[in-house]
């Protein structure tokens, strides 16, 4: 069963159609909104300042969510796929991302809208991601604008995720 606790009186508060996998760490200050998928082995700790999970976000295997207490909570916005391992730190990522395996997003920075963040890759501090855009590299550096066809495999990532959660939620 997975873990869910209150901090200082702030308790998680996860939508009834979400999927929490059995070993997972929720604590505090932690909003999951509806269809999220939150995965085997992550930890999201809302413990000095608060996260927002918006609704048809899949968080994967091995993810970190944390804040940082004097400044920036965590808000990830609807339809975002965070990819396995990843940390996010203290960062603002807005509608259908797509973060990738391994990748690590540090404290103030904001990823635009429809972006993806390479496998592996490091966000510096402070970065600000225009929408729309593909950032690799350690540090991450833009590369390139999204073609269409990308920003709608994006769609197709988040709704792969609904189904694989519905399919978990009725095997379990």
């Amino acid at each position: 069963m997975a873990i869910i606790k209150p901090y200082k009186g702030k308790y998680p508060k996860i939508h009834p159609t979400a999927f929490i996998a059995e070993n997972t760490v929720i604590i505090g200050d932690v909003e999951i909104g509806e269809d999220c998928s939150i995965w085997y082995n992550v930890v999201i700790r809302g413990d000095v300042n608060y996260i927002r999970i918006g609704d048809r976000t899949n968080i994967q295997d091995g993810t970190i969510i944390h804040v940082d207490h004097k400044k920036y909570p965590t808000i990830i916005g609807k339809e975002v796929t965070v990819g396995h391992n990843v940390m996010l730190h203290a960062c603002t990522i807005e509608d259908r991302c797509l973060i990738g395996m391994s990748a690590t997003v540090m404290d103030g920075v904001v990823v635009g809208r429809e972006s993806i963040i390479g496998a592996g890759s490091l966000v510096t501090p402070g970065k600000h991601i225009q929408p729309r855009s593909l950032w690799t590299g350690s540090p991450a550096k833009f590369k390139r604008e999204l073609t269409e066809e990308e920003i709608k495999w994006l769609e197709k990532s988040y709704q792969n995720y609904i189904r694989y959660k519905n399919s978990y939620i009725d095997e379990l």
